[in-house]
């Protein structure tokens, strides 16, 4: 009785992890999101398709990173070296278009 007891509080002490269902959620999230960017792709939003896909990306990111990385049941130290990634990602990829954009539009 005493190893199912202490068998039971090990498994308990890691956290919540998700259920299939979970994830079933989560890919019809993505795929949406997914949709949304192939639909977007199709109609003339403008100036607005790129920090539309950028917003999309970052959804998607966060997502991804959150429940199949399991950041989201983890430390809040790894989150943050991920959340900083993606900031100076987004920022270098912010800086080449700047850089580059005259040679994109010529």
């Amino acid at each position: 009785m005493s190893t199912t007891t202490e068998h039971d509080t090990e498994t308990t002490s890691h956290g919540h992890h998700p259920t299939p269902g979970d994830y079933v959620q989560i890919f019809g999230v993505l795929f949406l999101l997914t949709a949304m960017e192939v639909g977007a792709s199709f109609i003339d939003v403008g100036p607005l398709f790129l920090p539309l896909l950028i917003i999309l990306m970052v959804i998607k990111f966060a997502l991804v990173a959150g429940w199949f990385m399991h950041l989201k049941y983890d430390i809040a130290t790894y989150t943050q070296f991920m959340v900083g990634g993606l900031l100076l990602a987004l920022g270098l990829f912010g800086v080449v278009l700047l850089v580059f954009s005259d040679a994109v539009q010529a």
